[in-house]
């Protein structure tokens, strides 16, 4: 944090401000009319949760469920403390999330790690904000949470918030874990216990499932909230022979990390990234061979070893799950609940790596045995006992890449949705590489659960020029489907005039021949107003059948 003597803070503090009150959630009401959906102006239920609501306001502040809430007012931290208690200031690095059965919307934070610090000491506290310091590089702004002293601690939660009570603060529940989430899938039954699922997308992110104490008496009871408060917190371990179990994030589970000579056996060099082995540093330590996890784990022999308490380890989910052994993924971006049979669909956008991590190659491999595939998959996961380390069984049941490498034609799937029909809808996420290569722009794929077309992957919608498509949603009866439209032009910005560049592409025909493409693409956006030379803007489109029939029927 700057000094207050430093005369560059006010211009800091204003533009950091400015950028924080972009960042969040927001609440808009939609009525549909005549003349289609249409937003609801003054409606009592708008509102916005942005990067700083309650940091003016302290009785507008969130407020955190769950162990964590020990970390947070631990008067003597190990690491940095910001005086505000439970209080939380915000959220931000919002994606996607759901509707819970009951009414309330679950918010994921994501890469909160850009704006504060990630890293944490055993027993939870935040490393200091000057660990990820305001900077402007010319192109985008970082450590937004620096100038008002945020701890990076209390970022990367899910957050619960009731759409109905405008009034209600929102809530980070601590028993979902501390990780980049992105994604929520909620399982109610009456009489049983709640079930939650969430992935942390990042190279070497994990699948988690947090198991409520109580059981749903009402699925459609908002009472159910308060089952988030107290549970436990696992994380998947896949097994190539297509089954799988949970491990309980907990101070007694022993630790068994995967060895780098798993990753070595595939070709490749990848450490096994775990908790600072100095338990006086924040954050995480690579160990390059067999020997030194070893002489870790003889070192350290549980995650009690390891941190100080259980608020500890869901503060630091993700190094602790490292360290438990969970299978690293392939960037679990979404979850969905079938409606039909209750398994869980899971879009894993990219098996890849970096210094922080990388997908495990015994699960996640493309068609032809690839360690690294870029084009990630969908898996279908049968869950069906909510028992501490129960086992699963699991499989891919789509594969993105090209027809020719073996894939279903898309690639990098995200979102995912279940119409009343139980058909699986899809967009996908290529960042800024859409509209570059063979796969064009980002789009919404249809997966049919059946007829002649089921095991396929059809091509639905296209996006805009350097947009990603998210969020694909129904209403209850399943006639309208909603997408939103996401930075359109964001590589190319406002389309000016015609412009626009020729592309050729290599592709393979339905006889296995090759041929060259040509396509015009456009350079830049006017989406949605197709104005010549008005800049893009991000929407969300309402598409509908004309007759008012569900958009799909039964089979496809």
């Amino acid at each position: 944090m700057r000094s207050s003597s430093d005369p560059l803070l006010p211009l800091v503090l204003a533009v950091a401000e400015a950028a924080m009150a972009d960042l969040g959630i927001g609440v808009l009401e939609l009525q549909r009319t005549a003349g289609g959906w249409r937003r609801q102006p003054g409606s009592r239920f708008e509102r916005r949760i942005t990067g700083l609501t309650g940091w003016q306001r302290p009785t507008q502040a969130l407020r955190c469920t769950g162990p964590a809430a020990a970390v947070f007012t631990n008067p003597k931290p190990l690491g940095y403390r910001d005086g505000l208690g439970e209080r939380i200031v915000g959220t931000f690095a919002n994606c996607a999330g759901g509707t819970t059965p009951w009414g309330t919307v679950l918010s994921a934070e994501e890469n909160f790690q850009s704006q504060v610090s990630e890293g944490v000491f055993a027993d939870g506290s935040a490393a200091p904000p000057a660990e990820r310091p305001f900077r402007w590089d010319g192109a985008r702004l970082d450590g937004l949470g620096n100038p008002f002293g945020l701890a990076g601690n209390k970022y990367g939660w899910m957050v619960e918030f009731d759409p109905q009570l405008p009034d209600q603060p929102a809530l980070k529940h601590s028993w979902l874990g501390r990780f980049r989430h992105e994604a929520v899938a909620v399982q109610a039954r009456a009489d049983q216990p709640l079930v939650v699922y969430s992935g942390c997308d990042r190279h070497g992110g994990h699948l988690y499932r947090f198991v409520s104490d109580g059981v749903v008496s009402d699925p459609h009871n908002r009472a159910n909230s308060r089952l988030l408060e107290q549970g436990l917190l696992e994380v998947a371990r896949f097994a190539p022979d297509g089954t799988g179990h949970w491990i309980a994030l907990t101070p007694t589970t022993p630790l068994a990390p995967l060895r780098p000579s798993h990753f070595s056996r595939f070709g490749l060099e990848q450490p096994s990234v775990l908790p600072h082995s100095d338990r006086r540093r924040s954050g995480a330590e690579a160990l390059v061979n067999d020997a030194a996890v070893a002489s870790y784990c003889q070192r350290y022999a549980t995650l009690g070893d390891l941190y100080t308490g259980q608020g500890a380890i869901l503060v630091d989910a993700h190094l602790a799950a490292n360290a438990v052994g969970a299978t690293p993924a392939a960037r679990p971006e979404d979850t969905v609940i079938d409606p039909l049979n209750g398994d869980l669909l899971i879009a894993f956008t990219a098996a890849g790596r970096n210094a922080e991590g990388g997908s495990d190659p015994a699960i996640f491999r493309g068609p032809g045995g690839e360690a690294d595939w870029p084009h990630g998959w969908v898996m279908r996961l049968s869950d069906a006992n909510s028992d501490p380390g129960s086992r699963f069984r699991w499989e891919m049941v789509a594969t993105g890449g090209t027809p020719w490498q073996g894939g279903l034609g898309f690639s990098n799937p995200d979102n995912l949705a279940f119409d009343p029909a139980g058909h699986l809808w899809m967009v996908t996420d290529r960042s800024n590489s859409s509209s570059l290569d063979v796969f064009g722009n980002n789009s919404c794929w249809l997966l049919p659960r059946s007829g002649a077309a089921a095991g396929q992957a059809l091509c639905f919608a296209i996006g805009p020029m350097d947009c990603e498509l998210c969020g694909p949603c129904f209403d209850s009866s399943g006639r309208t489907l909603f997408l939103a439209v996401q930075h359109p032009g964001e590589l190319h910005g406002t389309r000016q005039g015609d412009a626009s560049e020729w592309q050729a592409h290599q592709l393979v025909d339905r006889d296995g021949q090759p041929f060259e493409q040509l396509r015009q693409v456009p350079l830049g956006s006017n989406w949605p107003s197709g104005a010549p030379g008005r800049p893009p803007r991000p929407g969300v489109v309402a598409i509908r059948r004309l007759d008012n029939q569900p958009l799909l029927a039964t089979a496809v």
